[in-house]
């Protein structure tokens, strides 16, 4: 009888073990079909190619093809809800940017997810600095003279970036709050227009990424007078950044991330960052980022976190104060 209670208590000891560890069990085993990576925008942008560079090397190191789909529309709603809703096995992935994970929340009172709840950061992808660009033949050489002119004119110094709401957009807001100015803020359908716009001298300044100034620089029609980041870009360490020329706290870049849905058990997430942390470091990878002005950054799934929280509380700060309105 001994004998038998003895099994019975062992017995019930391997069930509860079984019911509370899933998630260990599956990750000895993962991956074991198909990842599919979800990115919010077309093919092209900086989380489209993010998420193919690594998605790639990815299929390499885990056995398992990575498959990219772009599901574009409703501000990132689309593709977040979509990783949201999926079985959080670490088979349904979401490459969003900024934008989705901090942004939203700060511009938007009703969104349908919530970062905090629903997501659990894996890995940072990249970062890509924002650059406040001029028209060679504007008036401004120099972010003094920005400034000053902003002083003289409030309201009235155009400077264009990719769209309302954006990084970019908020880089600009974020200027003015730092000096007591205020611009007029011209957006674009997209970086490459906005670039476009400041190279015709249809706006004098624009607060652009690096690969959307980088043309109009190389032909002489855009000079760049600050990079918007805290601290400088390996692309071109001349550049200065806002803080060193006398704006205060400026810290804005459009980066890029791996998120999961948030019951995603953390072996499998460690796993995945322990991968991701060697691609990053390739220097192939490294090379075809920096082509578009962007730095790879490798980055454990907690200090994601503390970054996500960080920006999400600087940009409340951000949209309340210079009262910026979603479309």
């Amino acid at each position: 009888m001994a004998w038998n209670a003895s099994w019975i208590t062992s017995w019930i000891v391997s069930v509860v073990a079984a019911l509370f560890a899933p998630g260990a069990a599956r990750a000895q085993t993962y991956p074991n079909k198909p990842i599919h990576l979800i990115v919010p925008y077309a093919p092209g942008g900086v989380a489209d190619i993010a998420a193919r560079l690594v998605g790639a090397k990815l299929t390499e190191a885990l056995g398992q093809q990575v498959v990219v789909e772009n599901r574009t529309g409703g501000n990132g709603f689309i593709a977040v809800t979509a990783v949201v809703k999926a079985p959080a096995d670490g088979y349904t992935l979401l490459v969003p940017t900024v934008g989705e994970i901090t942004i939203n929340p700060a511009l938007f009172k009703d969104i349908p997810y919530n970062v905090q709840r629903d997501l659990a950061p894996v890995a940072m992808l990249s970062d890509t600095p924002i650059v406040l660009a001029a028209h060679v033949n504007s008036p401004f050489n120099s972010v003094a003279d920005v400034i000053a002119a902003a002083k003289a004119q409030p309201g009235r110094i155009s400077v264009a970036s990719p769209g309302n709401g954006t990084m970019n957009h908020l880089a600009i807001e974020w200027i003015g709050l730092g000096t007591g100015t205020k611009f007029q803020h011209i957006p674009y359908r997209g970086g490459a227009p906005a670039g476009a716009a400041v190279a015709a001298g249809d706006v004098p300044l624009g607060s652009l990424a690096i690969s959307s100034a980088l043309p109009h620089v190389k032909s002489g029609r855009v000079r760049v007078l600050a990079l918007t980041t805290a601290k400088g870009s390996a692309f071109n360490p001349e550049w200065k950044t806002l803080q060193q020329l006398g704006v205060p706290d400026v810290d804005a870049s459009n980066w890029v991330g791996l998120f999961a849905p948030k019951a995603t058990p953390q072996p499998i997430v460690d796993r995945l960052n322990a991968e991701i942390a060697k691609i990053l470091a390739l220097p192939d990878i490294k090379e075809r980022f920096a082509a578009g002005g962007a730095e790879t950054v490798i980055m454990g799934s907690a200090a994601l976190d503390a970054r996500v929280r960080g920006d999400t509380e600087r940009l409340k700060q951000i949209v309340e104060k210079a009262n910026v309105k979603p479309d």
